[in-house]
């Protein structure tokens, strides 16, 4: 009896992998990123908007409280997700299409290729917005989408699931929403979708950085009703991974390239411009967890790399200082995390505007290094409803920040985050926190010079300057 006892105990095993399987380790990683989405989603608090399919994401797995991007323009926040480097490391300082032709050193080698190095069957749908190719050699590129339907992107999703064979795969999914589109939102060709959310303009909410008028509620209604749509394209992306057995088997990561594209958000290093969603769920990652820990979208290659059993690369040229998230997404303290920093240059080739920043638990630090320059636009902030109401109306306050702060900055800008979470009174020359800020300077310049940052000169010259 005892040898016939041991083989159905054996058999019993082979039967029951899904209990196995729930401390197993991801073997697909899909990697969604939002385009120009803040923390406007119902997980993190926010009334105003209907995101069920994200919030349920969030449910499953793990929501990041305090993350934040490197920058908060597209093609360089897009190329420091995809390759773990700064964009002084890596060279996209801008956008990449058009006259902007800005994008990573030769040298540089992308998420698709050191996956693929070990297997991986890698793919991209929608925006990718970074180079050059020979960096980011995806096995299936997939770039027109009809547009912004939801129902398009699954239907690639599906074919590339396919087209895996069963190797192990790496998806990003990226989203043309809620970016503007030529003309308001791409909100037009779903008018006539019963599943289409729509906003009333009178009743919602606007963000701090607004001022509220008729032309910025019409403006934010039809940008929330453009997430809405993006939410519903993640729960088809989510479907799709259920219908082809493979959820259980996926890291799903939840992303945005950088805020909202309004003015006082994108392109700035406030807040508003690279506190952003982050959302990890698959195999071995605790369900409803929250963690305040503070993330890095600098970490997510190392992240994507640890689970698929890839290397960090190792460059003469600079060095990847991320670290993986999947310890701190798994419950483990997040001891060595005191800070993240973040940098700018160029959005468009005609803005230069260099920044860099450090966020520590309480405080924030920007030095503008040019910052007798006056601020300047995106295009489509500056044509945007929103900004040609604030410049012709002539009104002094965006909302809760002056216009004159907004377009002129001062050489640093120091905030105590626990009081002052939008990041509006300045206490750079307070002379109680005089330490706080030559903390954090030095803080910075050794983060500057620990990522071979060009910029690292221009701070030191003007030091003797800020201590006057």
């Amino acid at each position: 009896m005892k040898p016939i006892l041991s083989i159905l105990v054996i058999a019993a095993l082979f039967l029951l992998p899904t209990n196995i399987h729930a401390q197993a380790k991801a073997k697909n990683v899909v990697l969604i990123v939002a385009d120009d989405l803040g923390m406007l989603l119902g997980c993190y608090g926010n009334a105003n908007i209907k995101t069920p399919n994200l919030d349920a994401l969030a449910k499953r797995g793990v929501c990041f409280t305090r993350a934040y991007s490197t920058v908060a323009s597209c093609s360089p926040s897009r190329a420091s997700i995809y390759t773990g480097l700064y964009t002084h490391q890596n060279g996209q300082y801008g956008l990449q299409h058009a006259t902007h032709k800005q994008e990573c050193y030769p040298w540089v080698q992308g998420l698709p290729n050191l996956l693929r190095a070990v297997g991986y069957y890698t793919g991209l749908i929608g925006k990718f917005h970074t180079g050059p190719d020979s960096s980011f050699q995806w096995d299936r590129l997939t770039t027109k989408t009809k547009g912004r339907d939801p129902h398009a992107f699954a239907q690639n999703a599906k074919q590339f699931i396919k087209d895996s064979d069963k190797k192990p795969f790496f998806l990003v999914v990226g989203f043309q929403d809620p970016h503007r589109a030529a003309k308001g939102f791409g909100n037009e060709p779903f008018a006539g979708d019963p599943k289409e959310v729509k906003y009333d303009h009178a009743t919602i909410k606007l963000p701090y950085y607004l001022p509220d008028s008729p032309a910025s509620r019409q403006d934010w209604a039809e940008y929330l009703q453009s997430i809405s749509r993006m939410d519903r394209g993640v729960g088809l992306i989510i479907d799709t991974l259920r219908e082809a057995g493979q959820l259980d088997d996926t890291l799903i990561i939840f992303i945005s390239d950088n805020g909202p594209p309004f003015p006082g958000a994108k392109t700035t290093l406030y807040a508003s411009g690279i506190h952003l969603p982050l959302i990890m769920a698959g195999p071995g990652l605790p369900p409803g967890r929250t963690s305040n820990a503070l993330a890095s979208y600098i970490d997510l290659t190392p992240t994507i790399l640890e689970t698929a059993g890839a290397k960090v690369p190792s460059y003469k040229q600079t060095k990847l200082i991320g670290k993986s998230l999947m310890p701190i997404a798994k419950g483990d303290d997040d001891k060595g995390r005191d800070a993240v920093f973040g940098s700018h240059q160029f959005h468009e080739i005609t803005m230069y505007y260099p920044m860099r920043t450090i966020v520590t638990q309480k405080y924030k630090l920007i030095a503008n290094l040019d910052h007798e320059k006056a601020f300047p636009f995106a295009s489509d902030l500056w044509g945007s409803p929103s900004w040609q109401y604030i410049r012709t109306s002539k009104v002094k306050m965006m909302g809760e920040r002056s216009v004159a702060a907004y377009l002129h900055r001062p050489k640093e800008e120091l905030y105590d985050l626990s009081t002052d979470p939008n990041e509006l009174k300045n206490l750079a020359a307070d002379a109680d926190q005089s330490k706080t800020l030559s903390d954090l300077r030095e803080r910075l310049r050794a983060w500057q010079v620990e990522t071979n940052d060009p910029w690292t000169i221009v701070y030191r010259e003007e030091k003797s300057a800020f201590n006057k």
